[in-house]
């Protein structure tokens, strides 16, 4: 595994989880989970048996060099990649494909969102390492696809042909379609069928493949990064990075190469997997008690509460009575109380 790679993709500024998330402490680098680590540091942990520090890649914005560095002192500071601006996954991903070729034209990359969880972490290794082989193997893209467990409208999901697996892999199919975020019926009709898979948002490629396919579907991004490539590693880097990379189109990995590739495919997982993007999907994810509330923080009282997510991280005494189906939410001196059916509200209190 000598030439595998790890991109974790770190410049999103959510503060879905406000008030302990926040523009300048965005989800990634927070502590929801209560577990003593961040969720960007969560990710490196679960790849920790696969890929060695000097080969995993920070691509972030240029205000969050330092919180990357300060919660993943493992990697090397040259390892971390800066966004001048926000431009999707396509550019996020290009770039840091280049980079990679520069020291390693034989690399094989896994890209990771910062911000998601994985509770099965050893089944999540074993599927990791079969799409790394696969990818390395052959020209292919692999896209994890999770079995859905309910009825999902915040998630894209895969359409898979079950019909015929790969020859190199029982558990790797093609990839029919990729489809939209669904509304409610037609989330309830994906659930019943075995083929449609969530999006997870990690893809497997060689370097190799991934830097082809760019040039093939999406050439204007693509000469950008690869005109750059007698900069990379270089104390210019920065500058044409900052000169350059706004000139690129604001477009996803998904619309800019995964929808028009021929050689996609997916492989179906179940390894606990969530994207962690509401308070109360953190509530689902996290040990309830027996009143099903999800109580994250060492002094924490209730009295006849219940279905409440309540996350008081503090050194401080809390108790909280009463309520049912409440967000109870404290950080920085600032204590948010929330209804769960009204958390879409939560940006317009942030604010």
């Amino acid at each position: 595994m000598n030439h595998t790679h790890l991109v974790i993709m770190a410049g999103g500024i959510g503060s879905r989880f406000w008030p302990m998330s926040t523009p300048q402490r965005p989800k990634q680098f927070v502590d929801a989970l209560g577990c003593g680590r961040t969720f960007i540091q969560l990710t490196f942990d679960r790849f920790a048996d696969i890929i060695s520090p000097d080969h995993v890649w920070v691509v972030t914005s240029q205000g969050y060099r330092d919180i990357v560095r300060e919660q993943l002192p493992e990697i090397p500071e040259c390892n971390i990649l800066l966004e001048p601006c926000r431009r999707n996954t396509a550019p996020c991903i290009a770039y840091a494909s280049w980079r990679i070729k520069s020291v390693d034209p034989k690399a094989v990359v896994v890209v990771s969102p910062s911000d998601h969880i994985v509770l099965d972490v050893k089944e999540f290794r074993r599927v990791v390492r079969d799409a790394l082989q696969f990818a390395g193997e052959s020209d292919s893209i692999v896209t994890l696809g999770m079995k859905p467990t309910r009825p999902e409208t915040g998630y894209g999901y895969i359409q898979t042909d079950m019909s015929c697996p790969s020859i190199r892999n029982k558990e790797i199919f093609r990839v029919d379609s990729f489809r939209e975020k669904p509304d409610l019926d037609t989330a309830l009709r994906y659930v019943k069928k075995p083929n449609m898979l969530w999006n997870a948002g990690i893809f497997i490629w060689s370097v190799k493949t991934i830097v082809n396919e760019f040039r093939v579907y999406a050439p204007e991004i693509n000469a950008i990064f690869e005109d750059l490539l007698p900069v990379y590693g270089t104390e210019r880097e920065q500058e044409f990075i900052n000169q350059e990379f706004p000139k690129c189109e604001n477009i996803s990995i998904d619309y800019a190469i995964l929808e028009k590739s021929d050689e996609i495919y997916c492989h179906p997982a179940q390894f606990g997997w969530s994207d962690l993007g509401t308070w109360g999907s953190l509530r689902e994810t996290v040990q309830q008690d027996r009143n099903l509330n999800a109580v994250i923080g060492d002094n924490i009282k209730t009295y006849e509460t219940r279905n409440c997510v309540i996350h008081c991280s503090e050194e401080r005494k809390v108790v909280v009575q009463g309520l049912d189906g409440y967000i109870v939410a404290e950080k920085d001196n600032t204590l948010l109380i929330c209804k769960l059916s009204e958390e879409q509200r939560i940006k317009d209190f942030s604010s």
